[in-house]
């Protein structure tokens, strides 16, 4: 097995109710990007409001938000042709966010990108914005919500600031129980930290020194008031909110068992969102590390060789909201090999099995991936046409 030969960029659908605040989540992740070049996809109207300008739906449109970040306004049935263009090395994006229409059937996007052939995207998570002070009415308007909770991979119950805190827990309670496994963040006004939906870029938008002003510098020229100084109120306030959630980092130079490392993410706990890193195990595949990516339900793994004189370690980061750390914590240390693991090499071989069913295939195999896909989401048949969904109002807040 070898990996992608291009680096892939994970695709995040952004899901929810009319007036749950979609949009103001996706312009605070936008306004607090820290470098990530963003792709924005709207299916297929919306706003995203960014300094003075608006950027409206037109389907077909491409807008250049001039701060790495690009916009585009498509029907459903053109997602793949704009995936296709955002993808290209040129675009030189870190993350596609894809903003579904408010009445959108969000698991037809998810369908859709986990059937799509582009071998430069992966599968970044579907997350459902509810909107905590109309919760109540919006699900007895919208039944379908409880199935939407179902296959989310996070959800942000938004505007919990406008119920109170039995109300709060309440709501919380309930929205935990239709999502299941899924991590649920409270949130104020969208603001979550955007390194729960995706890695900080780790180069500045432009090398040069001198360089035109992005909306982050606006922001905060906006927020700054007389000679003094600047104030700290305003948009730049705050720029990096953490939500309820923890992160877990787990070191081993032991190799990790094969067979329980895939029993733990099997049983891995409500809550944990994303884990990431890379994976020694040993004999199992003594020439290669193995990248691990899992968003929710989604699961895989890409093999590299072991670069020369590199140590062989396990590093792993787990994110999750109401999670147990010592208990994960725990639970991976158990998985390290031992002396009492078998060494007959049949046996050995055996093992990598349950990890190997969640290595993509070469981008010129027939199949294109092999992945653990969200519950109750069926890989559509190549002939079924995704449906387009209603216009939607413009904006939400």
């Amino acid at each position: 097995m070898t990996p992608p030969r291009t680096p892939q960029i994970p695709v995040v659908v952004l899901a929810g109710f009319l007036g749950s605040g979609k949009t103001t989540l996706l312009n605070h992740l936008l306004r607090n990007r820290a470098g990530t070049r963003i792709g924005v996809i709207v299916n297929d109207f919306g706003a995203i409001e960014i300094d003075a300008m608006t950027v409206s739906g037109q389907v077909g449109s491409t807008v250049s938000l001039g701060n790495g970040c690009l916009c585009c306004a498509v029907d459903a049935s053109e997602l793949d042709t704009f995936l296709e263009t955002l993808t290209r090395p040129s675009a030189r994006l870190d993350v596609i966010v894809i903003e579904a229409s408010g009445l959108a059937e969000p698991q037809e996007l998810v369908r859709m990108l986990l059937a799509s052939d582009n071998p430069r995207i992966l599968y970044g998570g579907l997350v459902e914005v509810v909107d905590a002070a109309e919760f109540d009415r919006t699900r007895q308007w919208h039944p379908e919500i409880d199935r939407h909770l179902a296959v989310a991979d996070l959800v942000v119950l938004n505007k919990t600031d406008r119920v109170g805190e039995a109300e709060r827990e309440r709501l919380r309670a309930t929205v935990a129980e239709l999502s299941g496994p899924a991590a649920v963040v409270s949130a104020m006004h969208g603001r979550i930290d955007p390194e729960l939906l995706f890695d900080p870029a780790l180069r500045p938008d432009h090398e040069d020194p001198v360089r035109q002003l992005t909306f982050e510098d606006l922001l905060r020229e906006e927020a700054c008031e007389g000679e003094d100084g600047c104030s700290h109120e305003g948009a730049s306030h705050g720029d990096h909110p953490h939500a309820a959630y923890e992160s877990v980092d787990f070191t081993s130079d032991v190799p990790l068992d094969p067979r329980r490392f895939m029993a733990f993410l099997d049983s891995r706990p409500e809550g944990l969102y994303r884990i990431k890193g890379f994976a020694d195990f040993g004999r199992g595949d003594s020439a290669n590390t193995y990248a691990l990516h899992a968003v929710g339900r989604f699961l895989r793994f890409v093999p590299r060789p072991w670069a020369r004189g590199e140590q062989h370690l396990t590093q792993l980061v787990m994110i999750g909201a109401g999670i147990d750390a010592e208990a994960l914590a725990a639970g991976l240390a158990a998985c390290r090999a031992n002396g009492s693991d078998s060494t007959d090499a049949a046996d050995v071989e055996r093992s990598m099995w349950g990890v190997l069913r969640y290595v993509q295939e070469p981008a010129d195999a027939h199949e294109p991936e092999a992945v653990r896909e969200p519950a109750d989401v069926q890989r559509p048949t190549p002939e079924r046409e995704a449906p387009a969904d209603a216009p939607e109002a413009a904006a939400e807040v």
